[in-house]
């Protein structure tokens, strides 16, 4: 589709000959005055506006202003009589891109017009690129492409923009931090002003003092007044980690930060203190339940989940992985200084195979571990942590469709199910199979062997402080 033009000209034999010259390249309309301009600006995408800075009795200079408070404006041309160029040079300080004298060679201004419409690509393509650049920043470090992280992605773009406060909910190491930073970076909020308190590692009384501040004499050891990070984070973000860890007290405080008129007050005082601060909340606990529980205030919940997103663990999105891999792995070889390129197939497969309890932070340190430990260009099986290579050492998991008649009470071929189907699950960790299985680490052993002759001995004796069981 060719681009659009809009000629406004008071003189009909100028308009009327203009768009008889450019209607093969363009789709052109026409005007006589400013009304008609407005009116067809209004119906109606424009690329580019050629304008007289005479309208009979009205001025172009009055247009220009108004097409360009336009919430898209279109590029302006001036088209002026000879000798009034200080005029056009008005103009242009106004925001047109560029004036012609009349009369006007048509040759030059479709020269003149393709090189505005060109610019203005450019600079549109500029903007585009820089977005994308902006969130790449905010979700570059959140890597992954399965259909439960792009539904991640999704949420946080949609939500960051807004002044919601968001919950976040996963296991630990899936990566609850790096979404809450990502929501801060693409917030438009100012880049320094994302504040992080991990409530687990502060007594009830430190995290009050630590969120909202004291004053000097508030309690011993207080000798003097100190800023919290609700102050600190003013405009910005404060990222709570483990809310589920926090006191009574310290919940009813938060409510009141939540609250319309968003205050709270240092330890010890009693001036109200409004900061305009967006909270992000983690934990990795069922925060549902702890209300259900009587732990949780429920009010504060529903305060908190205004949007909630859930961080999938890595062992549902293993797909992923691969992708992973390449990112750490040339972060650490960087950092070591190695020419490692890749993973050997039978190392990729026992990442693939092994169940992750750690997530992604547990994937990140077995690669680091891999790069330490590497002697060659590739990453073999043998330079994994020993919980990884325990897994690739396992059968493949059995899949069980549906039990038939013959098969539903088979004792012998379901219990060697549940063992592979546990030692699965917990990455070939013999203690927590055993655990998970409700029996001792020796029946367990005894049972493999019977599974495996010849490749796991029985233990003749129990593990040191471990009492054998059923």
């Amino acid at each position: 589709m060719n681009p659009t033009l809009l000629i406004v000209d008071d003189e009909k034999h100028t308009r009327e000959g203009l768009r008889s010259s450019l209607e093969e390249s363009f789709e052109v309309y026409v005007a006589s005055d400013i009304q008609g301009a407005l009116h067809i600006l209004e119906g109606d995408h424009v690329d580019l506006v050629l304008t007289d800075l005479r309208l009979g009795g009205d001025d172009g200079m009055r247009l220009i202003d108004k097409v360009l408070a336009l919430p898209h404006p279109p590029i302006v041309i001036m088209m002026t009589a000879y000798g009034s160029v200080d005029a056009a040079v008005e103009a242009m300080k106004r925001g047109a891109y560029d004036f012609v004298t009349k009369p006007i060679n048509i040759d030059k201004l479709e020269i003149l017009i393709q090189r505005a419409l060109r610019s203005r690509k450019t600079e549109e393509e500029v903007v585009a690129l820089r977005k994308v650049v902006e969130n790449r920043f905010g979700l570059e470090r959140i890597i992954g492409e399965s259909a439960a992280m792009q539904e991640v992605f999704e949420t946080i773009k949609q939500v960051a923009p807004t002044r919601a406060t968001v919950l976040i909910q996963g296991e630990s190491g899936t990566g609850k931090e790096l979404a809450a930073q990502a929501i801060h970076a693409l917030s438009g909020r100012p880049k320094p002003k994302f504040v992080a308190v991990h409530c687990a590692a502060l007594s009830a009384q430190l995290l009050e003092s630590e969120l909202f501040g004291h004053e000097k004499g508030a309690f011993t050891g207080a000798f003097e007044r100190r800023i919290g990070r609700f102050e600190q984070a003013n405009g910005g973000t404060v990222f709570l980690d483990e809310i589920g860890e926090i006191d009574s007290t310290t919940q009813v405080k938060l409510l009141r930060v939540l609250g319309e008129e968003r205050t709270f007050e240092r330890v010890g005082g009693n001036t109200p203190i409004r900061a305009d601060v967006r909270l992000v909340a983690a934990t990795n606990k069922d925060l549902a339940k702890m209300v259900s529980e009587g732990k949780f205030r429920d009010d504060l919940f529903f305060r908190l989940s205004v949007v909630p997103i859930t961080m999938p663990p890595l062992r549902s999105r293993k797909e992923d992985i691969p992708m992973m891999v390449r990112s750490f792995l040339k972060t650490f070889s960087d950092e070591n200084r190695k020419a490692l390129t890749e993973l050997t197939t039978d190392a990729m497969q026992a990442l693939l195979r092994y169940e992750w309890p750690g997530n992604v932070r547990e994937l990140r340190t077995a690669i680091e571990h891999g790069v330490v430990m590497a002697s060659g260009h590739k990453v073999t099986l043998r330079d994994l942590p020993t919980a990884v290579r325990q897994a690739a050492a396992l059968p493949a998991p059995v899949s069980n469709p549906g039990l038939t008649a013959e098969t539903k009470f088979d004792l012998h071929r379901n219990q060697h199910q549940l063992i592979e189907q546990a030692l699965q699950e917990t990455g070939g960790n013999i203690t927590k199979a055993a655990q998970r299985l409700g029996i001792s680490r020796r029946t367990l052993h005894r049972k493999l062997h019977e599974i495996r002759p010849g490749s796991t001995p029985p233990l003749t004796q129990p593990a040191p402080g471990h009492v054998d069981g059923k």
